[in-house]
């Protein structure tokens, strides 16, 4: 892994996922340590009557505690935040969060799309997005966003992903830093969190 990556003082980590992205998201989050500093946007495709039962699910395992974020809430380090069901998440300039009802965007609320590209507004350089698998196009642009302002892309390699057209999509749109396995995408984070204690 290039060191270069580690030298810059990360602010946020976007990651997105739908269809076979929750094995590898949750091993993730149970691998990394309580103390991991950076705030983490979680953007998952989920049943958006089913308000009950995810985010337990996501923490059984999680060293971290996870939230649901509220409307205009602040963004403090270290915590994970969990798009809720049926709303779009996005990060705001002043260190807040907006949730939004507005339109479906590729088919989904939350969309990833728009988490992605609003962190990519906000945290410019300074943002990291990591985008599992999936079975449709969102997060593609979002991850170009990324890139343009300047973030690291890392995506989940397409031959692992349960279902790759959402890591495929970013792909064809944007240019890639990592293409990952699961386990790596873990590993990376765990590198980048060694190069913090320094």
């Amino acid at each position: 892994m290039k060191s270069s990556f580690f030298h810059n003082k990360y602010k946020g980590i976007v990651i997105g996922g739908s269809a076979g992205s929750f094995k590898p998201i949750t091993k993730l989050l149970a691998d990394l340590p309580k103390d991991f500093p950076i705030p983490i946007f979680l953007c998952l495709h989920r049943l958006k009557h089913v308000r009950h039962g995810f985010i337990e699910a996501l923490s059984i395992k999680s060293s971290k505690p996870i939230l649901e974020p509220l409307d205009k809430e602040i963004v403090r380090p270290g915590m994970v935040y969990l798009a809720p069901a049926n709303y779009h998440l996005c990060i705001e300039l002043g260190n807040t969060m907006s949730l939004s009802t507005e339109g479906l965007v590729n088919n989904s609320r939350p969309a990833i799309d728009l988490t992605f590209k609003s962190a990519a507004y906000v945290y410019k350089e300074k943002l990291i997005g990591i985008l599992f698998s999936g079975a449709n196009k969102d997060g593609a642009l979002g991850m170009k966003a990324i890139k343009d302002k300047g973030g690291v892309t890392i995506i989940q390699d397409p031959e692992e992903s349960m279902m790759n057209t959402m890591p495929l999509s970013a792909k064809q749109v944007t240019e890639i830093d990592f293409c990952l396995e699961a386990e790596k995408i873990t590993n990376f984070l765990l590198d980048l969190y060694k190069a913090y204690q320094k």
